[in-house]
């Protein structure tokens, strides 16, 4: 069972992804604003690292895979985005993850969860999902479901990966430094082979004031849940974390004027019922 701090701590977290997601979705130019988005927290982890302690060589291994996962998962989340809804792709990228990190954590860092616990993880993922189906797919929902769902094991896969690193890191503000220096030039070095410098530059200056808060909140967010990760078992706290959908929802509702259907409510509410009942279990 999570304690009510780490598990405020995560909604917090959640809150703060879905409104990068949003500002990431709004903009035209998301690969300029997804280099601002990755420099920001690059720049943040050279200031914090005369002052964060450098992780354990344990650690390193999962911190260099993690950060080239991240930086896969931020391009397939583009493409989703480019061609579906922002409640469409954003529910399939993060619906897939708790199970698979469910599944990753049992077997992988010895979490087993209780059956009435992996039923609320059950439940949370298919709410999720199903949140995204709510009509028949045009080629370019195919596309954007695709790419989404390519995010979502990129998505199980780096958290994975950071359970496991930051627990042997010795530091959980020092692994989380290091991970934004490391993941850092990855995007902007892909941004610039693929639109040359210039037309880059161009680009970013237009929306460096966005991309930087994006970068700001996907910083704190990250922070928090890789906090929360040392605190509470993986997989409840992965799914915690999916409660960000519901808030996606309302922000697709508000500022994309995208429709929340009968299906999207009752799924919101499963995931909600599905958390609960992660959480009220005892391990």
């Amino acid at each position: 069972m999570i304690d009510v701090s780490v598990a405020a701590v995560v909604l917090v977290a959640a809150a703060l992804h879905a409104t990068w997601n949003a500002i990431a979705k709004a903009v035209p130019d998301q690969l300029a604003l997804l280099t601002m988005l990755t420099l920001t927290p690059m720049v943040c982890g050279l200031i914090a690292l005369p002052f964060v302690p450098v992780p354990a060589p344990a650690a390193w291994p999962p911190l260099i895979a993690s950060a080239l996962v991240q930086s896969a998962y931020s391009l397939l989340l583009l493409r989703s985005y480019r061609f579906g809804d922002f409640t469409q792709a954003y529910p399939i990228a993060r619906g897939t993850g708790p199970l698979l990190v469910a599944g990753a954590a049992a077997v992988l860092l010895n979490e087993p969860l209780l059956p009435g616990q992996w039923a609320g993880v059950l439940l949370v993922s298919v709410s999720l999902a199903s949140i995204a189906f709510t009509r028949r797919p045009t080629h370019d929902d195919r596309k954007a479901i695709l790419a989404a769902a390519l995010t979502g094991v990129a998505i199980a896969t780096y958290t994975v990966l950071d359970g496991y690193g930051v627990r042997r890191s010795g530091s959980s503000i020092g692994y989380t430094a290091y991970l934004f220096l490391l993941t850092g030039p990855l995007i902007p070095l892909y941004a610039v082979a693929q639109r040359g410098r210039r037309a880059l530059a161009e680009s970013v200056r237009e929306h460096w004031a966005l991309g930087t808060l994006a970068g700001v909140l996907t910083l704190v967010a990250y922070g928090l849940v890789i906090w929360a990760q040392t605190k509470g078992a993986l997989a409840a706290v992965a799914a915690l974390r999916e409660s960000s959908v519901v808030m996606a929802a309302v922000i697709g509702v508000v500022v994309f004027r995208e429709r929340l259907s009968p299906v999207r409510i009752v799924a919101s509410i499963g995931v909600a019922a599905g958390i609960a009942l992660i959480n009220a279990i005892g391990r």
